[in-house]
C-alpha cells in the first residue's frame, strides 16, 4: 500500500483527507512545512504522494516546495495543492514551481480520490520508467567501458594493426581502379562514370561490437572471417545505368573475385533504400606474397545518397513523434527520386542521342 504525506495546518481538513484516503493509502499527516521536510526526509523515497495547503504558519507550502526543488525531489514526489484558492496566478505559479495538480476546498470525496490515484499511478509508471533507464544506461556504461578495454587491447596488439593494413591496401587497390576507369572514360567518350568516392575503414570499437552483437570470438580471425564490411567503398553515380556499367567494370577484373551482390536498386528495401552492394575479394601485393582481402562497395547515385544520408540522420534522432507518418513519407520520397532518377537519365540519352546525330550530319 502506497504512503501519502497530508501537509495542512487545519485539523479537521488533515481529518477528511485523512479519512477519504485511508482506505486505499496509508496517510502521514503534518501540522504545518517544517513537519512535512521532516516526514519527507524520514521516509524518503517512501511517500507516493504530497497533499500541501500553501497557507501554513512558520514554514508555508511555498517554502516546501522550494525545499523538494532544491532536493529534486519535485521531480520524483507528486505535489498536490489543498486550497480554496482559485486564482490564476497562483495556479500558474505553483505548476511553474513543479506542482501536479490541484485539490480544492471544499473537499469531494470523488474527485480527491480520483486525482490522488492518477498522480500516484503516474508517478509511480514514471518512477519505474526512470529506474529502468538508469539501469539499462549503466548497463551501456559498463558495456562501453569494456568495449573500451577490448578495443585498447586489440589495437595495440601487431597481428590486429596488420590486418588493417592489409584494409587499407585493398581500398587502396579498388580506388587505383576507379580512378582509371575515370580517366579512360574521360577522355574516350568525354563523360565521367562517376561523381565521387568515399572510403572508410571501420573503427575498433565498430569491430569489437559487431563481433559481440553476433556472438563470435574478439580474434583477428573472426575480423577476416565473418566480418565483411570493415574496408567500405562508396561511389557515387550521376545515372543508374552507370552504376551497373561501373560495377560490371569492378568485378570484370581478372584479379577481383564478386562474394556477394544485393541489388537494392531493383530490389529496394521496405523502407524505400536503394542502392547496390557488393562483397568482394580484391588481392593486395605484400612482400610475403598476394593476400585477398573483403571489401564493400555500396553503388548509389547522387539522388539515393542524398536520400539515405538524410533517413540516416533521421532515423537516429530522439524523440520524434509520429514515426509512422514520417517513416511513410521518407518511402514517397524515395520512390519519387526513384523516377528522378531515371527521367534524368532519359533526358541524358536524349541529349546523347541529339549530338550524335549532330556529329554524324557534320561528318
Amino acid at each position: 500500500m502506497h504512503r501519502i504525506l497530508v501537509a495542512d495546518d487545519v485539523e479537521i481538513n488533515r481529518e477528511i483527507l485523512h479519512d477519504m484516503l485511508m482506505e486505499d493509502y496509508i496517510v502521514e499527516t503534518a501540522e504545518d512545512g517544517t513537519q512535512a521536510i521532516q516526514k519527507l526526509q524520514e521516509y524518503r523515497g517512501g511517500i507516493a504522494a504530497l497533499l500541501l495547503d500553501l497557507q501554513m504558519p512558520n514554514t508555508d507550502g511555498y517554502a516546501v516546495l522550494n525545499w523538494m526543488n532544491d532536493q529534486k525531489w519535485i521531480n520524483i514526489i507528486p505535489v498536490l495543492i489543498i486550497s480554496s484558492e482559485r486564482a490564476v496566478e497562483v495556479e500558474n505559479y505553483c505548476f511553474e514551481m513543479g506542482v501536479s495538480d490541484f485539490i480544492h476546498k471544499p473537499f469531494n470525496s470523488s474527485i480527491v480520490k480520483k486525482r490522488v490515484d492518477n498522480i500516484v499511478e503516474l508517478f509511480t509508471r514514471k518512477n519505474a520508467m526512470a529506474q529502468t533507464i538508469a539501469k539499462q544506461t549503466r548497463a551501456l556504461e559498463e558495456q562501453r567501458q569494456i568495449i573500451r578495454l577490448h578495443t585498447r587491447q586489440l589495437r595495440d596488439t601487431k597481428i590486429f594493426n596488420d590486418l588493417m593494413m592489409q584494409y587499407r591496401s585493398a581500398i587502396m587497390v579498388i580506388e587505383a581502379k576507379l580512378k582509371v576507369l575515370y580517366e579512360e572514360f574521360a577522355q574516350e567518350y568525354n563523360r565521367n562514370p562517376f561523381e565521387s568516392i568515399k572510403s572508410r575503414l571501420k573503427s575498433p570499437e565498430s569491430i569489437y561490437e559487431k563481433l559481440n552483437r553476433k556472438g563470435y570470438p574478439i580474434t583477428v580471425e573472426s575480423i577476416r572471417e565473418y566480418l565483411t564490411d570493415v574496408a567500405g567503398v562508396r561511389v557515387i553515380c550521376s545515372f543508374p545505368d552507370d552504376i551497373y556499367r561501373l560495377a560490371d567494370l569492378v568485378v570484370q577484373s581478372n584479379d577481383i573475385i564478386l562474394v556477394q551482390k544485393k541489388d537494392y536498386i531493383k530490389d529496394p528495401k521496405s523502407n524505400g533504400y536503394r542502392s547496390l552492394h557488393l562483397i568482394l575479394d580484391v588481392p593486395i601485393f605484400l612482400s610475403i606474397g598476394k593476400e585477398y582481402v573483403k571489401v564493400e562497395m555500396q553503388f548509389r547515385t547522387i539522388a539515393m545518397d542524398f536520400w539515405a544520408s538524410l533517413e540516416h540522420k533521421l532515423r537516429y534522432k530522439k524523440d520524434v513523434e509520429n514515426t509512422e507518418e514520417i517513416e511513410r513519407q521518407l518511402k514517397v520520397c524515395a520512390d519519387s527520386i526513384d523516377v528522378l532518377d531515371y527521367q534524368m537519365m532519359q533526358i541524358r540519352n536524349r541529349i546523347d542521342k541529339t549530338n550524335t546525330a549532330l556529329l554524324v550530319r557534320d561528318l
